[in-house]
């Protein structure tokens, strides 16, 4: 193989580019995860995490990808056959639904057109009409990263509370944690399961379960099988700084510095960071006459943007000239949106030069592939990032 000059332009909504500090943090000799340096590791780790899940509860950390912690937050708190309410909002929602018929759970699935969030008003009608309390969770997707759209979790808690209904809440934000505005306190969640790869700028392998008191009741009767996945020992070892399974050392060493570099930037400026860098890409799939798949401008993703490809042309044959070519990688299109969209990842350690190169990648690509489209959209996203198309923090407000 010949070498390609440059760097690669990895533009998937996961795993994300990792920045050096975090690389660095790595590089790091392996200690001894029962010694009191490590120990120290473990308590400088657990309150950032809480800070950026927005608890004051309990954080536990598997070696895992993020779909361990769907399976962790399903056994810790429920038992065989229990009802549980899920909205299919794409691929990701179909999967952990698909995890729930095999763990022995009963769930009922809300269908969804897979451009849309899940919608409160169907969730809190699923509820009132459970007089019996046949439900024992709600389970969504806070930001589907097959489709590029963000749920509305405070309004689908306050349709629980509003049918009286007990049932746990449980939310993945696997490609929204660190990226996206997330309260688990404030939003009442029970279960939020969360994965490294994405905001948090780590590699894949390691996930994340954020426990309110409600679901450690929970656990206590609940009956699902769980040894590994068991909440109790870690939370029991973590209170001493430890573990109940040997770590993934380094990258917690990783992980520390991706908090220390979030806090540091301000989880605030964050926020508005991925929300600017969306409205710049949606600006510039408007003005290339292309469609985003979200249809709901308050469902605006600020992690990834789906962008659906004309009739009769190919999606992954158009990322495939944009590979061979720029050394770009895009995201696919996953289930039933395979080949019909492909998606431009904008979350992580990424700046405004690198949305530029992102985004001159894909209207290259678009010519080079013969997909119908207007020229300008580059020029429509700097317009965003400059201010130049109106102001920059009201174009980025308007995804929120």
């Amino acid at each position: 193989m010949s070498h390609r000059s440059g760097r690669h332009f990895l533009q998937i909504p996961g795993p994300t580019n990792v920045p050096d500090r975090v690389l660095r943090a790595i590089d790091h000799p392996t200690i001894d995860h029962r010694g009191p340096d490590f120990a120290e590791l473990t308590r400088q780790i657990l309150p950032g995490l809480r800070k950026v899940f927005k608890t004051a509860g309990p954080v536990v950390i598997y070696p895992a990808s993020g779909t361990g912690a769907w399976e962790a937050a399903l056994v810790n708190t429920l038992s065989p056959g229990d009802r549980v309410l899920m909205f299919e909002t794409g691929h990701f929602a179909a999967l952990w639904h698909e995890m729930a018929k095999r763990l022995g759970l009963e769930p009922e699935f809300i269908s969804g057109d897979w451009r849309t969030g899940a919608d409160p008003e169907a969730i809190g009608q699923r509820l009132r009409e459970d007089t019996e309390g046949s439900v024992k969770a709600v389970c969504v997707v806070h930001n589907e990263t097959s489709t590029g759209v963000t749920s509305r979790i405070g309004e689908i808690r306050k349709a629980i509370d509003n049918a009286g209904h007990p049932a746990l809440l449980m939310v993945d934000t696997i490609s929204s944690l660190a990226s996206i505005d997330y309260r688990h306190d404030d939003w009442g969640v029970d279960v939020t399961v969360a994965g490294s790869q994405k905001g948090l700028m780590l590699p894949p392998g390691l996930s994340f379960n954020a426990i309110s008191q409600k679901a450690l009741k929970a656990a206590e009767g609940a009956r699902l099988p769980r040894s590994y996945w068991d909440w109790r020992p870690i939370l029991a070892a973590n209170e001493n700084g430890f573990f109940g399974y040997t770590p993934a050392t380094n990258l917690l060493y990783g992980l520390r510095e991706a908090l220390a570099m979030l806090l540091e930037e301000g989880l605030d400026n964050v926020f508005a960071r991925h929300q600017l860098h969306a409205a710049a890409t949606r600006a510039a799939v408007e003005a290339w006459g292309l469609e985003v798949l979200a249809s709901n401008p308050r469902e605006y993703s600020g992690s990834l943007t789906a962008v659906v490809m004309p009739e009769g042309h190919d999606a992954d044959a158009f990322r495939k000239t944009v590979l061979d070519r720029f050394d770009m990688s895009l995201g696919a299109g996953l289930g039933k949106l395979k080949g019909r969209v492909f998606r431009i990842g904008h979350l992580g350690d990424f700046n405004d030069l690198m949305l530029a190169g992102t985004l001159s990648g894909v209207e290259m690509g678009l010519s080079l592939a013969g997909v119908p489209h207007r020229k300008g959209g580059v020029q429509a996203a700097f317009d965003v990032l400059t201010g130049a198309g109106g102001s920059a923090a009201a174009t980025a407000d308007a995804g929120r």
